[in-house]
């Protein structure tokens, strides 16, 4: 993908749909190359399409390496909300003429394949309620 050409498309989506940040789109692109290396890595390689479940979870790994416990916070500051958010600019670069699409791709493929609160928040819990696994000490408890 030449990245000026790129650029230029997400100018102009950006112009026609306002919700997402042109930042996102890039983190978009960067996600699909990882996740297209990811599957040369492993040797799964059915063919050059990566389907919306696949790029989702590429998108996750990749937010979750890049973001950390932050990912959340960056993906909402984009206007990332929920997968089908990652979708709806899917298909804004397909009609840019940036992705390419297949007949059975479709913009409700990318609906609540997961909640992106714990897809991006869980990973980083504590296992328990405390740090020692102990019940906390309530208040005006002396040790």
């Amino acid at each position: 993908m030449q990245n000026t050409g790129f650029q230029e498309a997400v100018e102009t989506v950006c112009q026609d749909d306002r919700r997402y940040h042109p930042e996102a789109y890039a983190f978009l692109r960067d996600s699909l190359e990882a996740t297209i290396k990811r599957r040369k890595k492993s040797k799964k390689e059915p063919g050059p399409h990566v389907g919306a479940v696949e790029l989702l979870d590429g998108f996750r790994i990749h937010a979750l390496g890049e973001f950390g416990p932050m990912a959340l916070m960056v993906l909402n500051y984009w206007g990332l909300m929920a997968t089908a958010d990652v979708g709806q600019m899917v298909f804004n670069l397909v009609q840019a003429g940036i992705f390419g699409k297949t007949d059975e791709d479709t913009a409700e493929s990318f609906r609540d394949v997961f909640d992106f609160r714990e897809a991006f928040v869980a990973p980083f819990r504590p296992l328990s309620d405390s740090l020692n696994g102990e019940a906390p000490l309530s208040v005006g408890t002396f040790l």
